[in-house]
């Protein structure tokens, strides 16, 4: 036979489910915006190595 009134586990369920998908979504964004900070500053030494080089060069 079945149970009868509330089931037992459905809030704490959901409260959970949401919690995690609140962390899962906050690590993804966090690894989204180091990787963008890594091209930024990776392209900005490329540019300031680019300078050097034409600076550097014999005339």
């Amino acid at each position: 036979m079945g149970k009868k009134g509330k089931e037992k586990n459905t809030l704490n369920k959901a409260k959970h489910a949401k919690l995690m998908n609140r962390k899962k979504n906050k690590l993804k964004k966090e690894l989204e915006t180091r990787k963008e900070r890594l091209k930024e500053i990776v392209t900005k030494h490329l540019e300031q190595q680019k300078a050097q080089e034409k600076e550097n060069e014999p005339k």
